[in-house]
């Protein structure tokens, strides 16, 4: 039942975070998006290290969700000229690296043993909230 109730707030935050960003931005406030996310990141970092398996399906979903995003962007990207271009370009490759980072600390979680289990998972929480946040930014940025 604990595991179900993780399960919806994780999709539910994930939704909110990447699935309707950017639709939603005119419709919800920069303070609704940010306490979504916090509430991602607090249910990531209630799984228990025998919920390894979850928790690594979880950060793969939020990750593919983020890909999709960045692929949006490079859509936009392509119909955009000038120093618009350039400046899509920068932040694309940015959140690029910054989802690479975010994928390998996943898979220091997927890897890690029981001691070292509330390390790496902070590590992943952390990586995906930067990048979460940088494309928050850009997504304001080009709006």
């Amino acid at each position: 039942m604990v595991k179900l109730k993780i399960f919806i707030l994780v999709i539910g935050a994930v939704f909110f975070m990447f699935g309707q960003l950017t639709p939603a931005i005119g419709q919800t406030t920069s303070s609704d998006v940010s306490k979504e996310a916090k509430e991602a990141w607090e249910t990531f970092k209630a799984y228990l290290a025998h919920q390894k398996d979850e928790a690594v399906a979880d950060g793969k979903m939020l990750l593919k969700k983020a890909d999709t995003k960045i692929e949006e962007l490079e859509g936009d990207a392509a119909k955009a000229s000038g120093d618009a271009k350039v400046e899509y370009e920068k932040t694309i490759k940015k959140l690029k690296e910054m989802r690479a980072h975010a994928a390998k600390k996943l898979d220091e979680l997927g890897n890690s043993s029981s001691d070292a289990w509330d390390a790496t998972k902070d590590g992943f929480v952390e990586a995906y909230k930067d990048l979460y946040d940088a494309y928050k930014e850009a997504v304001s940025k080009f709006k």
